[in-house]
């Protein structure tokens, strides 16, 4: 299952390259998260997209001007993106621990060494 995590939104005041109304603009950064019957992991990727309420149309970046793409960069910034790395869930952490359980048993009858 694939869910969208908003990292960070802002409404701007800058001028609307469609319409020119100067209140509608809002710029939004989402994350993607997979997550699967053994572990969840975010995506790496961030994606953004700059949307106008008044209008209501995405604007895309051919149509920004400087004063967007400034914005642009202070925001992208404040998105903190989560970590990429996977975290088990309950059914993937009690697998793993009856894996290292046989393995270990495996050894200690293998090897045959005494229990203290």
């Amino acid at each position: 299952m694939i869910t969208t995590n908003a990292l960070h939104a802002a409404r701007l005041n800058n001028n609307c390259p469609e319409c020119f109304a100067n209140d509608g603009l809002e710029f939004s950064f989402t994350q993607e998260q997979i997550t699967k019957k053994l572990f969840t992991r975010a995506e790496k990727n961030i994606s953004e997209k700059l949307y106008c309420h008044s209008c209501e149309n995405t604007i895309y970046p051919v149509n920004w001007n400087e004063d967007i793409e400034r914005v642009y960069r202070y925001h992208k910034k404040q998105a903190k993106p989560k970590q990429t790395s996977v975290k088990l869930t309950k059914l993937g952490k009690i697998i793993a621990l009856g894996i290292l359980l046989f393995i270990s048993l495996v050894i200690v009858v293998f090897y045959q060494i005494p229990i203290a």
